[in-house]
């Protein structure tokens, strides 16, 4: 084991985050000082391995939030006391456990250095000296307990890590808004189905589509904000901005799961294009007729994702392009990585507003978003 390997893959680490995400750059912490660190060994009564003290010397952790600096499971690195604190913690939820359960579930020896969120799940270290396991890198599942497969050190792991963020390989590490975010995608499957495909008659049995009931219901709040800055910008951008957006982003996802080879698909998207009025839905209409057929061959093929982008294709013809955005978008980030830049792309490229919280949505004064609840909340709690 050799703290060397720990320096080095945190200077190629905070080298790619300076230049391609500052603001998570900006959230580690600065070094942990000796003295701490030989405290917090001496209240845990564990001796930390030197990777993990090497590490600590360089960042004490990093503080919260969207753009916290996050490892490639999506954990937090956690500063020196907050180690200790959930370390304690999770000593104290396996306190009745015997030896050989406890080495499955939470040694006392282990030490928590990364964590998801609000869960108990997060990154452990292997502190027990004498063992071919020490320093090892594993993590805990609450449901299961820590599997010590991830790395056989700290340095390793951060190697690891250095090298996914400069080649690009794996999950991805994408820059968005000075932050780092890991994203994945999966691939979709447009190779089945034809463009001569015979379109059925009207009293074909095929499952219905659901329609937009009224186009101009607003869409509830809530869900643009699990689209953040995006959700934001969705939500203070003209109206027109927003249907071409829809539109634009519809596009995208029929090429992406192949539901552009179809000629009434294709028909209506570059009618919309143009700026053409499109009919209103007609459940025996070519393109109703159409999707509902794709509804049919997509579960005999399990392809999801062409029955989806058929399902949310009505929201970005008829509906409100509100929701039409939104559903879209909750489709695309499965299929592509860059979907955040895309979606900001189809957008015009405005510049990007900050993270919004509770006041932004309770502010919102917008026809097409529904944002009663949390102007009711804020109001509640500033009363």
């Amino acid at each position: 084991m050799t703290t060397a390997l720990v320096e080095d893959s945190w200077d190629r680490i905070d080298s790619w985050l300076r230049e391609h995400t500052p603001r998570t750059f900006a959230s580690l912490g600065p070094p942990a000082a000796d003295d701490e660190i030989r405290a917090a060994q001496e209240e845990l009564n564990v001796t930390f391995p030197p990777d993990l003290v090497a590490s600590l010397r360089r960042h004490d952790g990093a503080r919260g939030g969207e753009e916290a600096f996050r490892f490639m499971t999506h954990d937090r690195l956690l500063g020196l006391q907050e180690i200790v604190e959930a370390s304690r913690f999770m000593r104290s939820v396996a306190a009745d456990l015997d030896e050989e359960e406890a080495e499955s579930y939470w040694h006392p020896a282990y030490l928590k250095f990364g964590s998801y969120g609000v869960t108990a799940d997060g990154l452990a270290i292997d502190c027990r000296p004498g063992r071919d396991s020490y320093g090892v890198i594993g993590r805990f599942f609450d449901e299961t307990g820590t599997d010590f497969g991830r790395a056989d050190s700290l340095g390793a792991y951060l190697a690891e890590l250095a090298d996914q963020l400069e080649s690009g390989k794996g999950r991805s590490a994408v820059a968005f808004n000075g932050r780092l975010i890991w994203e994945s995608a999966h691939a979709p499957r447009p190779e089945w189905g034809s463009a001569d495909d015979p379109l059925p008659g009207p009293e074909a049995q095929l499952p219905p589509l659901d329609l937009p009931a009224d186009p101009t219901e607003p869409l509830r709040a809530v869900y643009l904000h699990g689209l953040q800055e995006l959700g934001a910008l969705v939500a203070t951008q003209p109206r027109e901005c927003v249907v071409r957006a829809a539109r634009k982003q519809m596009r995208r996802l029929a090429v992406e799961t192949g539901l552009a080879k179809y000629i009434e698909v294709r028909a209506v998207l570059d009618a919309l294009e143009r700026g053409e009025a499109v009919p209103p839905p007609d459940r025996s209409g070519p393109l109703v007729l159409r999707l509902r057929t794709v509804l049919v061959q997509s579960n005999a093929h399990r392809d999801d994702f062409r029955r989806w982008a058929a399902e949310k294709m009505v929201h970005a013809v008829w509906g409100s392009p509100h929701r039409g955005v939104y559903e879209i978008a909750t489709i695309r980030r499965r299929l592509s990585v860059d979907w955040r830049a895309e979606l900001l792309a189809d957008l015009g490229n405005p510049p990007i507003p900050p993270m919004p919280d509770n006041r932004f949505w309770a502010a919102l004064r917008n026809p097409g978003i529904d944002s009663g609840s949390y102007a009711a909340r804020y109001a509640q709690d500033h009363d």
